[in-house]
């Protein structure tokens, strides 16, 4: 039987419609490289949490919006053009109910980022205009150029054990990244400049991993992204049996 992996997808208005949608490189990694079916999870709030006892696992996937900062007690929004309240109402709940049922969670970019704010941390709105922090957000026009390896990262824990080495290159590509983390999430990756870039939710009992980079781009050819994903496919697999 297919191990099956659900992926929260985005509200984008276009035309004077919603779509509900996400990249298609993070269901391809998980097709292509974790051998998981993936399916999309749309952005209907609580009603989602309906979908959980069909799933292995969850992805919580990156997006070019911003969790809204009043969900984590900030009083000034510096992106007030840049939010997904559809999707802050599904994945936030979804991410808390996800762990409650011990369902293997992986969360990437925007998805560690919500992570963080569901168990109740905070978030850094524009982390590359802090003082004495590296350029984190891509802006180059060329997909390419916007994914490449842009600074390492120093590894611990269960990511160093997962990937095999204590330092890693990894891309960069965000606007956002956590401020004060959640009481339950060890730090398990960091960037040179101190920001954090990956994390694990302590309390759980198997896989609930969050990176800040993109493991998902262009994921067969790079070593780390292959191992992460292969150790959250095998944790998929284990809760399918």
């Amino acid at each position: 039987m297919a191990v099956v992996v659900g992926i929260p997808a985005c509200a984008i208005s276009s035309n004077g419609q919603v779509h509900h949608s996400a990249p298609a490189r993070y269901g391809a990694a998980l097709l292509e490289v974790a051998g998981c079916v993936p399916v999309l999870i749309p952005p209907i709030g609580e009603a989602a949490l309906d979908l959980l006892p069909r799933l292995d696992g969850v992805l919580l996937d990156g997006s070019p919006s911003n969790v809204e900062p009043w969900r984590y007690g900030a009083a000034e929004d510096l992106t007030p053009e840049a939010h997904d309240p559809a999707r802050d109402a599904t994945t936030l709940t979804l991410a808390r109910e996800a762990l409650a049922v011990g369902l293997p969670l992986f969360a990437i970019c925007r998805g560690v980022q919500e992570l963080n704010v569901a168990l109740g941390g905070t978030l850094s709105q524009r982390v590359h205009a802090l003082p004495g922090r590296l350029a984190h957000i891509g802006r180059e026009d060329d997909r390419e150029a916007r994914y490449a390896a842009r600074h390492p990262v120093r590894l611990s824990g269960q990511l160093a054990e997962i990937i095999g080495e204590s330092e890693i290159l990894v891309n960069s590509v965000h606007e956002q990244a956590i401020d004060r983390p959640a009481p339950d999430l060890a730090i398990e990756a960091i960037a040179p400049d101190g920001t954090i870039e990956g994390v694990r939710v302590a309390s759980a009992s198997g896989f609930a991993i969050g990176v800040q980079w993109h493991p998902e781009w262009r994921a067969g050819e790079n070593v780390a992204s292959r191992r992460l994903f292969a150790a959250f496919a095998a944790a998929c697999r284990q809760r399918s049996r």
